[in-house]
């Protein structure tokens, strides 16, 4: 048997992988998603591979204002050569399932890492250009202030949230990459190599470490008092003991004055995915915690901010005692939830 030959499998796995490839040429392959009290609805900008689309006109007449270029799709080389670099690494699969050779393999799929980290670079540089050479003739100057969108994920930008993300193409992109490199595990044997305690043990270290490293995406976002604003009555956050906030499956966070403002956010916006919400302990100042496994008290003669009247405890027995002070009734997350 030629063991420098890739298996049957493997091939089936290319050919997938060239019309993945072939497939994100057709589809948005990024987004950058606008929100902001004006635009209830949100504008979006899609970047495909040959072109830009979605409210590149809404957009470009508010980049006006703030001294911000605008968009258009001759001024990028990338919208050129894109769609052949594409086609380009298509082909390159095809060749690769008909020679079948694992060297083919390993060049293959290190050119295309390669082609990410170059295009993540070049798609930082263009987001710093696009948010830093403001025009300084302007309509709108704010000293100091650039508006360089996100890379991945969000950022606020004056009253505007930016949220940006793969789209079908991105992610039909990243799955060609996942399946190269799931191949390329089983035809270099590497995991033969993983069965050997100390290697098992090193690798389990190193992935223990990544799985710690991505446990911030659910940390709650400290509250700056008086100076954020509650996104529901809009009113300035100044008490760190009635605050709450909520975290999004798109990784935006919400922030509020009361907890009711929170709730009532929360139903006015059904379609916003929360993640985590967060809630002050009343027995510190402006200290965050989990709602779900926090202790609550409603009613009597708590005064929070907009008459909410729900505040929350770390432990059960602060509850208890407050509730006694205050004349307030013990009352559970769920409750507060149905309200």
């Amino acid at each position: 048997m030629n063991n420098s030959k890739i298996s049957t499998l493997s091939k089936g796995v290319l050919l997938l992988v060239m019309v993945l490839l072939v497939s994100s040429i057709f589809v948005p392959m990024w987004r950058i998603e606008l929100t902001a009290p004006q635009y209830p609805e949100g504008l979006v900008l899609k970047l495909h591979a040959d072109k830009i689309a979605g409210d590149v006109d809404i957009i470009n007449g508010l980049n006006h204002y703030i001294g911000m270029k605008t968009l258009h799709k001759e001024d990028f080389v990338e919208f050129t050569v894109l769609p052949y670099i594409f086609v380009f690494f298509a082909v390159f699969a095809l060749a690769t399932a008909i020679f079948a050779k694992k060297k083919v393999l390993y060049v293959l799929f290190i050119s295309l890492i390669l082609f990410g980290a170059l295009a993540a670079v070049d798609f930082y540089r263009w987001n710093y250009e696009y948010g830093h050479n403001l025009d300084p003739n302007a309509a709108i100057q704010v000293p100091g202030m650039s508006y360089q969108p996100p890379m991945l994920g969000y950022k606020q930008l004056l009253n505007f949230g930016a949220y940006s993300i793969p789209d079908i193409g991105g992610w039909l992109l990243i799955a060609s990459g996942f399946l190269l490199f799931i191949i390329v595990i089983k035809e270099s044997n590497l995991l033969q190599k993983f069965k050997k305690p100390k290697t098992a043990t090193a690798l389990l270290f190193f992935l223990s470490l990544f799985f710690l490293s991505c446990a911030d995406n659910t940390k709650a976002v400290p509250i700056k008092l008086n100076v954020d604003s509650c996104d529901f009555c809009k009113m300035s956050i100044a008490d760190g003991k009635y605050g709450a906030e909520v975290l999004t499956e798109k990784g935006r966070t919400y922030k509020f004055d009361d907890i009711m403002c929170m709730m009532n956010y929360c139903k006015e916006n059904l379609n916003t995915k929360i993640s985590w919400y967060y809630v002050h302990d009343f027995t510190q100042d402006n200290v965050l915690i989990p709602a779900p496994t926090a202790h609550f008290i409603s009613g009597g003669t708590i005064k929070s901010p907009m008459r909410g009247g729900v505040v929350a405890f770390s432990s059960e027995k602060d509850a208890k005692e407050f509730g006694t002070k205050l004349n307030a009734e013990l009352i559970t997350w769920d409750a507060i939830l149905k309200k």
